[in-house]
């Protein structure tokens, strides 16, 4: 698989309904999951997307989930950039550069979901989500 660059919006508990409406417009299909698949979940938020993908017949991907307790969530500021895929020399060169002048909000390591993830805030205010799938490290 090659690497991807998708759009990721944040919401307030909408998410589900958000990818919902969104997957009526574009088609395609439609992979949610919630907080409580992977484990303990904050209170509340046990049916909330953790992490929701539309991938559609023309080939957009759209990525959504719902901001957990203690994350900021500010409406305007609620879309992040995702790069992904499985070349995972590619993605640390990505990861080094986004992060070497930003801010790091997630370390670049393995999470529970089974793939490398990091999160960061480059120099110039964008988030970006790096997430190496199918990688042992």
């Amino acid at each position: 698989m090659a690497s991807r660059l998708n759009p990721y919006i944040s919401f307030t508990g909408q998410a589900k309904q958000a990818l919902d409406l969104y997957q009526d417009v574009f088609g395609g299909e439609l992979a949610v999951n919630t907080y409580s698949q992977f484990g303990e979940a904050p209170p509340g938020f046990e049916d909330k997307v953790m992490h929701g993908m539309l991938e559609t017949p023309a080939g957009f991907t759209l990525m959504a989930s719902d901001t957990p307790p203690g994350m900021d969530y500010t409406p305007g500021n609620n879309i992040s950039v995702s790069v992904s895929g499985e070349d995972e020399g590619e993605l640390r060169g990505y990861w080094a550069k986004l992060s070497a002048r930003g801010t790091v909000t997630v370390p670049l390591e393995m999470q529970m979901w089974g793939d490398v993830f990091g999160m960061c805030t480059d120099e110039f205010g964008v988030t970006w989500m790096v997430n190496i799938s199918g990688t042992p490290s």
